[in-house]
């Protein structure tokens, strides 16, 4: 298994980039035909989803548009349990099926919080898509309509999500080795 060294910790190699393309495809192949007709609209969570969503959104076959909002509660290796939005929805989702992409869900409370703003704004549906998905980790009643990979509870950088900013560029998902 291959090893990358960021800053202070070393990671080993979880899921390759040629397991991650073939289930964002699948992914997109399942949101193409549940929203057939529609025109929905990906609302990406920054920062960690950016590379997920962009390579979503290519493999989608149905017409959508996309758009980003900033959350954040993490620092370092933990979440800290406190939400606050940076970034927010600029367009109007009213009648709109949205479909919020993450990069990853662990206890479902950011989602949780995204999903009833969002419910406010009148949309036709929202959905929920991630990445990653700790089921072990939920600490909330959360539907997630597509996750392309289940994992166990442990930390993960690589396409897109980081350590302190850092390993975002990888191709592979990479997992904390422990020592």
């Amino acid at each position: 298994m291959a090893t990358v060294k960021i800053l202070d910790k070393t990671f080993e190699t979880s899921i390759p980039e040629a397991e991650i393309k073939r289930r964002v495809k699948a992914v997109a192949e399942q949101i193409s035909r549940d929203m057939e007709g529609k025109n929905p609209l990906l609302l990406a969570v920054l920062n960690g989803a950016f590379i997920f969503a962009a390579d979503l959104m290519r493999e989608v076959t149905i017409p959508c548009e996309i758009s980003f909002v900033k959350l954040a509660s993490y620092q370092g290796t933990t979440s800290t349990g406190k939400v606050k939005e940076v970034i927010g929805i600029n367009e109007s989702l009213a009648g709109r099926a949205v479909i919020i992409v993450e990069d990853i869900i662990e206890s479902g409370l950011t989602m949780k919080r995204m999903v009833e703003s969002i419910g406010t704004r009148g949309p036709e549906s929202v959905s929920v898509c991630t990445l990653l998905l700790k089921p072990g980790r939920l600490q909330t009643d959360l539907r997630v309509d597509y996750a392309a990979f289940s994992i166990p509870d442990d930390f993960v950088l690589g396409y897109g999500l980081d350590y302190d900013q850092q390993g975002r560029q990888l191709r592979d998902i990479y997992t904390l080795k422990t020592e």
